[in-house]
């Protein structure tokens, strides 16, 4: 499966941002799918997942990002509301086969399929 992540770009603080990930090669409904995000020099970070009718997220971001899925567009989204200058970072997305084992959906280590990044910058 191949991802493809869009959307980001310059934005002021206290504004919006949706960022868009287009799955091909797969069918959307069948994966979990999970936002992360990455400051330069660190580690991946989660964001938010979502699969069937759950999404989980993020301390820092709940109340401020919802995740929606379009499956006739193979196509997630990342909504992002009330940005904070914290928020400026490079954002991928992931994909991993939903199975009913236990899955770990806050580790980047659990997931397989990664698209590049796209950069959000937040400014005061």
């Amino acid at each position: 499966v191949q991802l493809q992540a869009s959307g980001g770009g310059l934005v002021q603080a206290g504004g919006s941002l949706r960022l868009s990930c287009v799955v091909s090669g797969g069918t959307l409904n069948s994966y979990v799918m999970g936002w992360f995000r990455q400051y330069p020099g660190k580690e991946r970070e989660f964001v938010g997942a979502s699969w069937t009718d759950k999404s989980y997220y993020e301390d820092s971001v709940k109340g401020r990002f919802t995740i929606s899925r379009d499956n006739a567009k193979n196509t997630v989204y990342l909504q992002m509301n009330s940005i904070k200058e914290e928020d400026t970072a490079a954002y991928l997305c992931a994909a991993e086969p939903l199975t009913l084992a236990g899955f770990y959906y806050y580790l980047p280590t659990e997931y397989t399929n990664w698209g590049l990044g796209t950069q959000v910058t937040v400014s005061s």
